[in-house]
């Protein structure tokens, strides 16, 4: 007969649930709307849901504008529009008060409508300002958390995606090498000046991982990355690696490549629906409306 599980502190605690009448999730997707977006935006949601059971949680898309991919202000004016239907059809004028369904429906007055996550892994104050305009356009009453990072779990991400491209170890603790690790790494972001600062931070954390130098630069800003790329190699690196901070949407097509030719080292992908950005979604949402939520914990550097 199987043992009966017993409580104590190697057991995984169950994952908090999302209270009745909490506000929705809207995924702010920025970047030109395409089926890979779409797809990567559904992946993080999934992975939401599941750190967060009973999670409401949408799309909208900052460039959007039709049904198939639904403007950011589109879905939260709707949002808005189905909690105001709710609330006013809730109880019927002849009907036994009930003390839990008026306990959810003060809760649900007193919270916003939405709570808008953008999926941006650092700060970009141009999409932010665009993300800003549309809760405020929309009328809904909507919140916005911060973005993602910097943040140890993007860190290691970056440190996935260098080692399935063959351009970084997957763990220095065992006794193998990779002939084509990278003794330098260039983490580009997006976002200007403070998204640079900010990656600045998760390089620091992935050269603690990987023991090679991290210099982040701007795939945004002329020549920066072929300036990191000469400081790393004066630096005494010779084979570099290019590792997107960015989960994807953000960039412009083809802009990724184009960096990696010119500073002439071969890159990795970027963070996409890696497990961990869905864990930080579901984190920043959970902090902003105040559920007391295990914090997404990082693996361990080697």
């Amino acid at each position: 007969m199987p043992r009966p599980r017993q409580p104590g502190r190697h057991r995984r605690p169950e994952p908090v649930v999302a209270p009745e009448g909490a506000p929705t999730l809207v995924l702010a997707v920025p970047g030109v709307p395409s089926g890979s977006s779409r797809s990567l935006a559904e992946e993080t949601l999934s992975i939401a849901r599941s750190e967060l059971p009973g999670l409401d949680a949408r799309i909208g898309h900052v460039d959007g504008d039709d049904e198939e991919f639904p403007a950011l202000r589109t879905v939260l004016a709707r949002i808005a529009s189905e909690r105001s239907v709710r609330s006013a059809s809730a109880t019927p004028e002849d009907a036994q008060p009930d003390p839990e369904a008026e306990e959810v429906r003060r809760r649900t007055a007193e919270s916003p409508a939405a709570v808008v996550v953008p999926l941006l892994a650092g700060p970009d104050s141009a999409q932010l300002r665009r993300i800003r305009q549309a809760v405020l356009n929309s009328g809904s009453g909507a919140e916005l958390t911060d973005v993602l990072g910097p943040h140890p779990l993007l860190a290691e991400g970056v440190h996935v995606r260098l080692s399935e491209a063959g351009l970084a170890r997957a763990d220095r603790a065992r006794l193998f090498t990779v002939a084509t690790a990278a003794d330098g790494i260039i983490l580009a972001t997006m976002g200007g000046e403070e998204a640079v600062q900010a990656a600045g931070i998760t390089g620091m954390l992935l050269a603690a991982r990987l023991a090679v130098p991290v210099l982040a630069a701007g795939l945004d800003e002329e020549g920066a990355v072929v300036r990191a790329a000469e400081q790393l190699r004066e630096a005494g690196s010779r084979q570099l690696a290019l590792a997107p901070g960015l989960i994807g949407p953000e960039a412009p097509e083809g802009l990724l490549e184009s960096a990696s030719k010119e500073a002439d080292c071969p890159a990795a992908e970027p963070l996409g629906s890696y497990t961990a950005v869905g864990k930080l979604v579901a984190s920043a949402y959970a902090a902003k409306i105040g559920i007391a939520q295990r914090a997404p914990q990082g693996a361990p550097a080697h």
